[in-house]
């Protein structure tokens, strides 16, 4: 099948060629010409398709409009045509060019990258994934080969983090100072475990189950430049030292600031991070503070909107802020949290359990009150929140604002979880994990780069793009098969153009 593909050319001008794709690389069947401008660029296209017209079986379908145009013997033509189906090949073609431009081509199992591309576009098991991309795009896999091979795909994981590095440095704006960190857990539907499988604390409600956990790094938009797989009884706390420092070795970074919740905060880490001469920026435990520091940022912030300071502590420097609005949320809930408190004192057994009680009791014997030190310590910390640093001549709004956009690694996980369905997973060996792990970050970088090109979502873009279908048509009379493509919308041709496609 011929396409139109469009090229900037060194003079900067654009040249429309005619293409075949061969093996999945564009093969330049005609040189149309070059155009300077919108208007030139529109005649050239047209003379493309006409030269596509002219020379191939492809057709537009005709509008169900014109068909009263037809004469005597384009209706008896007709009648030699034998409908064969639908065709989503547009959509392979726009993600295969995609994975191409991330240079996953020059990988040498073509499998990871189908397996990847075929996520995008219906998450689904193994088995099916080979199913689909047989039915869909005529790409033939058998199962058993993607098991003899998984063992392998772990040696391209370093190759495929620095294809993805790449575009995020040279077009996303990343020079390496400054990554984002966050841990997710994944579940198995099973109920073994083994050396990488593990019980653990889950964030998705199935601590009966094994998992594991996966470290993902991030820039601010949220793109993923690095990922690795634990155990899943690992704590969360353990996982960001290797993964940062095998990052900042890998791409050879001298100054590196590294931003996580505050799971991930611990004095051995914070002196690992020192030592490594690593900057950090991570969430405080407020409510671990002393009494006396409380009350002393308490007094200092005095409910003012916006108000923030700074103080030295063990863990380097805690910068804290007022907000008015977390004010009012956090009361709302701590007033929620005491109304549970007192239902559960006049009605034991109402409620399994509250915040705000303590239990007084002796020889196990429960004798439940409200905990009225607790309450008054959560009123002060109304409204207020708090960050670890060491960056020290970063000013204190500066420290917030970078912290705040540590939403960027839960959107990258918001995507994994349902627009790549990443989770539960079915595998039982670790190579085949892992490769299960490569394949999910693989889909995750190309998705994110298509949202941040285009300004939609995943599924958005994928709904767009399946929109142009073939129609595959048999010439009964000659046995030739004819391939008639949709027609792509304008809202589909910006879309491609933002992705950078030839079409």
């Amino acid at each position: 099948m011929f396409h139109i593909r469009t090229v900037k050319t060194t003079s900067e001008a654009t040249a429309v060629q005619v293409v075949k794709y061969e093996n999945r690389k564009p093969k330049v069947i005609k040189h149309i010409g070059s155009a300077h401008n919108k208007q030139e660029l529109e005649v050239l296209k047209k003379a493309a398709r006409d030269w596509i017209e002219k020379n191939s079986g492809q057709k537009v379908l005709l509008p169900v409009d014109k068909l009263d145009q037809l004469d005597k013997s384009d209706l008896v033509s007709l009648k030699q045509l034998q409908y064969l189906g639908v065709t989503y090949s547009f959509i392979h073609e726009c993600l295969t060019q995609l994975f191409d431009h991330f240079e996953f081509d020059r990988l040498e199992n073509r499998m990871i990258s189908d397996l990847a591309l075929i996520r995008i576009i219906e998450p689904a098991s193994k088995l099916r994934s080979f199913e689909l991309l047989e039915e869909l795009f005529g790409i033939k896999y058998q199962l058993r080969d993607f098991y003899r091979l998984a063992g392998s795909f772990s040696k391209h994981k370093n190759t495929i983090e620095n294809m993805v590095t790449n575009i995020a440095k040279n077009e996303l704006g990343f020079n390496f100072s400054l990554v984002f960190y966050d841990v997710i857990s994944f579940y198995f539907e099973a109920f073994g475990e083994d050396e990488l499988r593990k019980p653990g604390f889950s964030k998705d409600g199935k601590s009966n189950q094994p998992q594991i956990l996966i470290g993902l790094v991030v820039n601010r938009e949220g793109f993923p430049v690095a990922y690795e797989v634990f155990e899943g009884n690992t704590f969360e706390g353990k996982t960001i030292i290797p993964v940062i420092l095998t990052f900042k070795e890998q791409h050879h970074i001298r100054k590196l600031t590294v931003i996580a919740d505050a799971a991930m905060i611990s004095k051995d880490n914070i002196a690992e991070l020192k030592s490594k001469k690593l900057h950090y920026i991570v969430g405080a435990r407020m409510a671990s503070l002393s009494a006396g520091t409380i009350q002393r940022v308490s007094k200092k912030l005095n409910k003012k909107d916006g108000a923030d300071l700074r103080t030295r502590t063990k863990l380097g420097n805690l910068v804290v802020s007022f907000s008015e609005a977390r004010y009012k949320k956090d009361k709302r809930e701590m007033e929620k949290q005491i109304a549970k408190a007192e239902i559960l004192l006049k009605e034991p057994g109402k409620i399994k359990r509250a915040k705000f009680l303590q239990n007084t009791g002796k020889n196990k014997k429960p004798s439940l009150k409200l905990n009225e030190t607790l309450v008054k310590k959560t009123e002060s910390l109304l409204g207020i929140k708090g960050y670890y640093t060491n960056l020290g001549r970063v000013d204190n709004q500066m420290i917030i604002r970078q912290y705040h956009d540590l939403w960027s690694v839960e959107h990258a996980f918001r995507i994994a979880k349902s627009d790549l369905q990443m989770r539960p997973i079915y595998h039982f060996k670790k190579e085949t994990i892992a490769a299960h792990a490569l394949i999910c970050f693989m889909a995750l970088a190309v998705c994110r780069y298509m949202e941040l090109k285009t300004g939609k979502s995943t599924k958005k873009i994928i709904q767009q793009l399946k929109k142009v279908t073939d129609a595959k048509i048999l010439n009964i009379q000659t046995d030739r098969t004819i391939t008639m493509r949709s027609t792509i919308s304008e809202e589909t041709r910006e879309l491609m153009d933002r992705l950078g496609l030839s079409h």
